[in-house]
């Protein structure tokens, strides 16, 4: 072969290898293609041979390495039954919670050890929120630490909204919410709050209804539990599936 021509050849080898699209660019570009709007936060490889995961948000979909498919849906271990796209949520639920921060919840410790730790998504005006937290000492006792994170189910137009804003923007927010959750009055206050990032956040974990929790091992668990039911659930290992 001549020397000119295995040089050009070269030459287009170089250009074709240095603009060739990997495989997680290859992702992105297919998530864009359906979803212009969406924000891919993440890509990452599954054991499935030219499946990746790419993450939205908190929401995770499936493309394979060619861009060409796209999957919205579980990834489940047939052998375990075991949700390979839940341990994604849990990891993102828990470092969301990480970026709100504790400094923007209201946070009850018990006085012995801690054993576990729930965020809670409440409402004020709630009836089983009410009563999740007429046992807080009980959650406590069993050393769980409870985080308390808003959900007003009304949304920002709501009276369970105003009432949260005004609990966050108290003196004392502990004693302020214990009134406000017996239906007891609570001085109207504004101020900085996290009333509208909690609700960014409910959203994100597609937050249902109230009281839901997020243990620490980042599961979502919706609907009231008992001090004893939520302290078998969070101590018998169950959570960890």
């Amino acid at each position: 072969m001549p020397r000119s021509i295995a040089l050009i050849l070269c030459g287009l080898l170089a250009v074709s290898t240095a603009t060739a699209e990997t495989p997680e660019q290859q992702v992105r570009d297919a998530v864009r293609a359906l979803a212009p709007d969406a924000t891919v936060t993440r890509v990452e490889e599954t054991p499935v041979d030219g499946l990746y995961a790419a993450v939205l948000g908190g929401r995770v979909v499936y493309v394979t390495a060619d861009g060409g498919y796209l999957l919205d849906g579980e990834l489940v271990d047939v052998n375990s039954g075991h949700s390979l796209t839940e341990d994604i949520r849990r990891e993102l639920r828990l470092q969301r919670l990480n970026d709100l921060g504790e400094s923007r919840m209201i946070v009850y410790e018990p006085r012995g050890e801690v054993r576990h730790e729930v965020t809670v998504f409440t409402d004020i005006d709630c009836p089983y929120c009410r009563r999740f937290h007429r046992h807080i000492r009980d959650y406590l006792a069993r050393g769980i630490r409870v985080r308390y994170v808003f959900m007003p189910r009304a949304g920002r137009n709501g009276a369970s909204y105003d009432k949260a804003v005004s609990v966050w923007c108290a003196d004392d927010r502990h004693r302020a919410l214990t009134r406000a959750k017996q239906g007891r009055h609570v001085p109207e206050r504004q101020c900085d709050n996290p009333v509208d990032a909690d609700l960014r956040l409910a959203r994100a974990f597609d937050v249902q209804g109230t009281p839901t929790f997020v243990t620490d091992t980042g599961r979502l668990v919706t609907g009231y539990r008992s001090p004893d039911e939520l302290a078998a659930l969070l101590q018998s290992g169950s959570d960890a599936r």
